[in-house]
């Protein structure tokens, strides 16, 4: 799996998640307390996104952070 994929799949599933929840990009980053234009990008794989970002929407999304790697 290469890089690009790897962060494709990852946005791909929080926003799934997100939505799954009913929260916006807004409400998310409140709750994960991240800028909601850096959800944005994670959800369209603009950004390599840290460990400490991933536990933290992770929590905000009350799942555990290896829900949003895994296939």
């Amino acid at each position: 799996m290469n890089k690009e994929s790897i962060l494709v799949n990852f946005g791909k599933k929080v926003k799934a998640k997100r939505k799954e929840k009913g929260l916006s990009q807004e409400e998310l980053s409140y709750k994960a307390n991240l800028h909601r234009t850096y959800i944005g990008m994670i959800e369209r794989a603009e950004k390599n996104i840290t460990l400490l970002n991933i536990e933290k929407i992770a929590l905000a999304l009350d799942v555990l952070p290896g829900d949003l790697l895994n296939n």
